[in-house]
This record gives C-alpha cells, sequence and structure tokens, in this order.
C-alpha cells in the first residue's frame, strides 16, 4: 500500500504556491514580474485565477471549482484557484516512476487528449500560430535567447547543429504547414502537457494546469501540444509510451502526420525545456540541473532522427532492392515509391499484369524509361516537401539519373542515401526464376543491366546474400536513423 499523503503539503514554482490541505489544493499568483508573465498587480492575479478555472475546466470541470480568496485581518483578499486535492498515487508520473504498466492509461490518455483537440477553439487568429513562419520565428527566438549559455551550459558546437538541422528541417516546408492548417489542426490547446499535470484516476484521466496567462502559448499545431506529453513520457524512460500515445491520439482525432513533424515538434518541446533550465540556474548563479542535458539529447537525437532523406536503393534485377527498400520504409516510418509500378501506371497498365518485352523495348524502352525516372523525382519531391522522407526502388543503372536526384534533394536541403544491392549471380537467377511480385524483367535483361550499369562510387554496396534483417540493420545505419530512443516515439 502506497504512504498516505500528509494532510497538509505545499509545492512551490517560480510563479505560484499550491497550499494542500485535507481534501482541498489552494493555488496562488506569486506577485512576482518574470517578463513573460507579470502578477505584481492584485487585480492581475485575480483574472489570471479566473482565467486559469475557466481554461482548465475545458478538460478537468470537476477539479477546479472556482475562485476563492484569502482574507487577512485588515480585510485585503488574495485571490486563489481553489481545487479539488487529486492522489498523489494516481499522478502518470508517479506511476511510471513505481514501475507501473501505463499502457491501459495511455490509451484512455490519447483519447482524451484527442476529444479534447477535436472541439477545442480555432479561429484565423489562432491559426497564424501554426504557420512555418511562426514556427520558425519561435525556434529563432529560443535559439538567440540560448547563446548567452553557449560555452557555460552546453557546448557551441551541439547548438550549432540544433540550428543547423532546424534551418534545414523548415527551409521548404511551406506546403506541411499550410497542410497542417488546412486540417484544422491549429487550436486554442492545452500548452502545458506533462506527466505531472495527469492524474489517472479509476473514472479516467484528468489533465491540469494548461497555459493561463498567456493566450499565444496555447495557440498551437495539435501534435505539438501532445507531443509535449510524449517528450515528458520519453525523459521518465518509456519512450515505447510516448509512441503509443502519439499513434493513439493520430487515430482517435484521424489526423496522420510525417513522422519528421512528430521529431521536430519533440525536439522543440525538449529544447524550449532545457532552455528554461539554463535560465533558471542562470538567475540564481547556480548550475543547472542534470535533466537539463537530457532535454538537449533529446532535442537533437529527435531533429537528427526527423532530418528528411531521400533514400535511392538500386542493383540489377534479382539483387533484392525492392525488398530491401519496404523493409527500410517500413522500419523507419518512409514512404516507397517503386519503379516498376509508377511506370505501368504512366502506361495504363494493371501493375500485377506482364507488360515484358526484350532489352530497351516496349515500355522499357529509353524514351519511357526516361520518363519514370522524372515521375519518380516528382513524386519524391511532393512528398519530402511535405516532410516525408522516401525511399526510392528503382535500378539506378545510370549516373545521370543519381545526379538528377542528387541535384533534386539539395535544392530540398535533403540529404540523399544512396544504397547498391548485390548478391551473387546464381542467386540473383533463383529469384529471377521463382519470383512471384510485379517485376518483367528475367535472365536476360539482369545481365544487360549489369553490363550496361555505370559505376556508382557513392553508394553503400550491401550484399543481401545475408537474411532481410541483417540487410536492413546496415541500410538503416547508413541511412543514419535508429529504431531506439527517438525512433521508438513515433
Amino acid at each position: 500500500m502506497p504512504a498516505p499523503s500528509p494532510w497538509c503539503d505545499f509545492n512551490e514554482t517560480h510563479s505560484g504556491v499550491v497550499l494542500f490541505l485535507g481534501e482541498r489544493a489552494y493555488k496562488f499568483k506569486k506577485p512576482v514580474d518574470l517578463g513573460f508573465l507579470d502578477f505584481r498587480d492584485r487585480d492581475q492575479r485575480r483574472r489570471v485565477c479566473e482565467r486559469e478555472v475557466e481554461l482548465n475546466s475545458r478538460l478537468s470541470p470537476d477539479v477546479y471549482l472556482g475562485v476563492g480568496d484569502l482574507v487577512d485581518p485588515s480585510g485585503v483578499a488574495e485571490p486563489v484557484v481553489v481545487m479539488r486535492r487529486l492522489p498523489e498515487r494516481y499522478r502518470l508520473s508517479t506511476l511510471i516512476q513505481n514501475g507501473e504498466d501505463i499502457a491501459s492509461e495511455v490509451g484512455r490518455i490519447a483519447r482524451a487528449i484527442a476529444s479534447f483537440h477535436a472541439g477545442a477553439t480555432t479561429s484565423p487568429r489562432i491559426e497564424e500560430s501554426g504557420t512555418l513562419a511562426a514556427l520558425r520565428g519561435r525556434w529563432e527566438a529560443n535559439l538567440a535567447e540560448s547563446e548567452q549559455f553557449a560555452g557555460r551550459f552546453v557546448d557551441a558546437s551541439v547548438l550549432a547543429e540544433l540550428t543547423s538541422l532546424v534551418g534545414r528541417y523548415l527551409e521548404v516546408r511551406e506546403e506541411l504547414f499550410e497542410d497542417r492548417r488546412a486540417r484544422g489542426a491549429i487550436v486554442d490547446g492545452h500548452g502545458d502537457l506533462t506527466p505531472q499535470d495527469v492524474f489517472c484516476l479509476p473514472d479516467g484521466p484528468r489533465l491540469l494546469d494548461c497555459l493561463e496567462f498567456d493566450d499565444r502559448l496555447r495557440h498551437v499545431d495539435r501534435l505539438d501540444d501532445i507531443a509535449f506529453l510524449a517528450m515528458g513520457l520519453e525523459v521518465l524512460g518509456t519512450p515505447w509510451q510516448a509512441s503509443q500515445l502519439i499513434s493513439t491520439w493520430a487515430e482517435y482525432l484521424d489526423d496522420p502526420a510525417p513522422p519528421s513533424l512528430i521529431h521536430h515538434f519533440i525536439a522543440y518541446r525538449a529544447f524550449v525545456r532545457a532552455k528554461v533550465g539554463w535560465l533558471r540556474a542562470a538567475q540564481v548563479g547556480a548550475d543547472h540541473a542534470p535533466e537539463v542535458d537530457q532535454f538537449v539529447e533529446l532535442a537533437l537525437a529527435h531533429l537528427r532522427a526527423g532530418a528528411v532523406k531521400l533514400v535511392l536503393v538500386g542493383g540489377a534485377p534479382g539483387c533484392g532492392k525492392s525488398t530491401l527498400a519496404g523493409a527500410v520504409a517500413d522500419r523507419l516510418g518512409m514512404v516507397v515509391i517503386s519503379s516498376d509500378r509508377v511506370r505501368k501506371e504512366m502506361a495504363g497498365i494493371d501493375p500485377a499484369a506482364s507488360a515484358a518485352a526484350p532489352v530497351s523495348q516496349g515500355i522499357y524502352d529509353g524514351e519511357h524509361t526516361a520518363a519514370t525516372y522524372r515521375e519518380l523525382l516528382h513524386r519524391a519531391e511532393m512528398l519530402v516537401r511535405r516532410g516525408e522522407s522516401v525511399v526510392l526502388d528503382a535500378s539506378w543503372t545510370r549516373a545521370d539519373d543519381r545526379e538528377r536526384a542528387a541535384s533534386m534533394a539539395g535544392g530540398l536541403s535533403v540529404d540523399v542515401v544512396e544504397l547498391r544491392c548485390d548478391v551473387d549471380p546464381a542467386t540473383a537467377a533463383a529469384r529471377i526464376r521463382t519470383r512471384t511480385d510485379i517485376s518483367d524483367a528475367d535472365q536476360r535483361v539482369a545481365d544487360a543491366l549489369r553490363r550496361r550499369a555505370d559505376p556508382w562510387p557513392s553508394s553503400h554496396d550491401i550484399d543481401t546474400g545475408r537474411p532481410v534483417v541483417e540487410c536492413c540493420d546496415l541500410a538503416c545505419e547508413h541511412v543514419g536513423a535508429t529504431t531506439t530512443g527517438a525512433k521508438a516515439a513515433v
């Protein structure tokens, strides 16, 4: 049995104090000016208390009971938010720290947040906070404010890499963020979802303490809103529950998003927490708390994992490139586009139907092949602009096709990873004889493509004679992504 909470207790933050007395909690605002908030005026403190009750009643109406007064003998009344006191044992962070299985609780939390977001207020003014320019402005402000701590709390090289990764991601993402606005994804949300402020009661979760002192801080992409809680779960050592939270939420809300955007929002939330930690440490003239370094590492890991990439997977027929392309795409959350499928679609042929022809004839002649590669890159560009990493499954035997892919990617600030599959001729021949996919290539075509293939010195060679899992492991190392840590939260 957990130890009972003391009848009387209190908790102090930089802007307020919560006094716990029996079954009630009384939340006072400090008369302080912290720059981003100013509570020095008593009337302002009352307005903020009233706003806090109003806003938090959207998610936990039975917890926020109203605004009261602490009146001294002279009659001066100090406003106070009166709340129902919730048992500490039900706090989400406490459940995690106690080693509880929180899978079912995370599902209920995801549903509650999705329901809240589905009915949350939006407007043209609120939507302005979801533009690419708005997000870039927030990043630039936080990075600029953090520069004073370079060499003191954080390595200058780390800040430089963070800045570079953010800039590359945001450079050509207008279409992604316009799509988010068109979906109605920019809402008046919670703004400060943390595991410490979520209580998993037997009759459902209660989400407390939304941002009340500045409306603009709550006007966010709803994915950004829930990413804050996912980030908190990762910090507490439960990345798979972070992944469950976002995937379940997205399913309830029917709000898919590219993995890169999930990574980006988690990184942003982690970096803001790091910056706040540095500021607090500087204010008291002390070193920052150890968890601040964890926030920095988390931000960097997610920005790296969320970097949009173009992966070329090539090789002669029978080398296993389509199998590897699909495995890499599945593991890393990428979109795979197959030249075999695109070629037949452009010719008006069912991809499952045969269009076999002699070498360089039919839909495999030079004209059709050039058009196929142009379409591959066109489709890849559209996806990349929307934040999707793309795997292009094709032979890639011609150097000029690869050069065009690299040029396109360079113009979009996207890294290209080139993987050349190869296997011994006997294995390739056996695969061609027994294959059941949509490829029309026979042994004569395979031999011709091998002879004609231009050198590919920039590629990473993958021996596909090994098990698919091993080949995928190696390919993912070259792509520069992992399946643990940051990847687990997507």
